[in-house]
């Protein structure tokens, strides 16, 4: 069997997926440190959440020069097999804490 090169091979959990669970676990954490901990671009956390923010999961807050993030965890998944499911269902399963004390 031919060995998949990194191009060929997928996922079951994608970046926007990693992305919610990194906010999710580290609120205060910069796009930087998103995009290190995830393996992709600063660019492509930045569209991410963009999205994220405009379909309701993650609200963005300015404090200062920063934004802040959070999840809305009462927000329902958007595959409409799991529509029935809430994304802080998902985080119990995957046993995900919050950063939020």
């Amino acid at each position: 069997m031919k060995s998949m090169s990194y191009d060929n091979r997928w996922y079951f959990v994608t970046n926007y997926a990693l992305v919610l669970i990194q906010v999710w676990q580290k609120p205060d954490s910069s796009v930087k440190w998103i995009a290190d901990s995830v393996g992709i671009t600063e660019r492509a956390v930045h569209r991410i959440l963009a999205a994220l923010v405009q379909e309701g999961y993650v609200e963005r807050r300015r404090k200062g020069r920063r934004n802040f993030y959070s999840v809305d965890p009462d927000r329902r998944m958007r595959h409409p097999k799991m529509a029935h499911l809430e994304v802080g269902q998902l985080f119990k399963v995957l046993n995900l804490d919050s950063g939020r004390s």
